[in-house]
């Protein structure tokens, strides 16, 4: 068994959004992002997995392929299917969440 601490050691970049590896292996990987307030993942995908993210701190507003943001804080779950575009931005406070993803290939 292995524990990783969600609410501690959290790492935050000046300039951009940060995406801490927190279990890389070949059939998935987790991730948990640090933005600073106005910090912008820009829309990108996952093609080969649903990203699925639950927030840990914060507010942010969550885009989806439709582009339409919605305003999602702690306790919030969010799933975005394999190849769905997606953006977040972070308000005007830290914002932490965690990304699961599963079976990325190139991973190890």
């Amino acid at each position: 068994m292995k524990t990783i601490p969600l609410m501690e050691n959290w790492e935050f970049h000046d300039k951009d959004p940060y995406a801490q590896p927190l279990f890389v292996a070949s059939d998935g990987r987790i991730l948990r992002f640090a933005l600073r307030p106005g910090q912008i993942v820009r829309e990108h995908q996952a093609p080969h997995s649903p990203v699925y993210i639950a927030v840990l701190k914060g507010q942010g507003m969550f885009a989806g392929p439709d582009g339409k943001e919605k305003k999602l804080g702690p306790n919030a779950l969010i799933i975005f299917e394999a190849g769905e575009n997606h953006s977040i931005r972070a308000l005007d406070e830290d914002l932490v969440f965690v990304t699961f993803l599963h079976g990325v290939p190139g991973t190890h």
